[in-house]
């Protein structure tokens, strides 16, 4: 049975699931930079940092001592933004991440935020309809994610 638990972002454990994030993130998009200029390069890689110390929460879903699933909030503006959602190829299609995106939303309704807001690319299909199920819905892209026009980004509003 999964068990979704908040736990550090610099969790060795999260560190290896990021990890094993970015290795898929970069197959699934390894041509993405291929035509594009110098100028919007920096901005992909501008939009798509993360510095740990803005992290104000972290789930993991958890299989007995192993973490299985990952997903991360951080400020911006007046809401909360999911960051590094990722579950292992093992554990997809399970439910698990509908199950890390609820508790983020917990944390959420926890710190008085009635917004959440994310980024995502126009290839991850599975989570695309993962945050359309469950509500989010397409809005302007923003912050750093304005200067990258193929990027996606959703917000939902939070019920009290």
């Amino acid at each position: 049975m999964i068990e979704i638990r908040r736990i550090d972002y610099g969790d060795p454990r999260a560190v290896v699931i990021r990890e094993a994030m970015d290795v898929e993130m970069g197959a699934l998009y390894a041509d993405i930079n291929d035509g594009l200029s110098d100028e919007m390069i920096a901005n992909v890689a501008a939009a798509l940092t993360v510095h740990p110390e803005e992290m104000v929460a972290t789930v993991g879903a958890f299989d007995g001592d192993d973490l299985v699933g990952h997903a991360a909030l951080r400020p911006f503006e007046d809401a909360l933004e999911v960051k590094r959602v990722i579950v292992l190829p093992d554990y997809r299609g399970q439910g698990v991440s509908k199950r890390l995106m609820s508790e983020l939303e917990t944390v959420a309704h926890e710190r008085g935020i009635d917004r959440m807001v994310l980024q995502t690319g126009p290839r991850q299909l599975e989570a695309i309809a993962l945050y359309e199920r469950i509500g989010y819905v397409l809005t302007d892209n923003f912050g750093f994610y304005a200067a990258v026009p193929f990027f996606l980004c959703y917000e939902k509003h939070l019920s009290n």
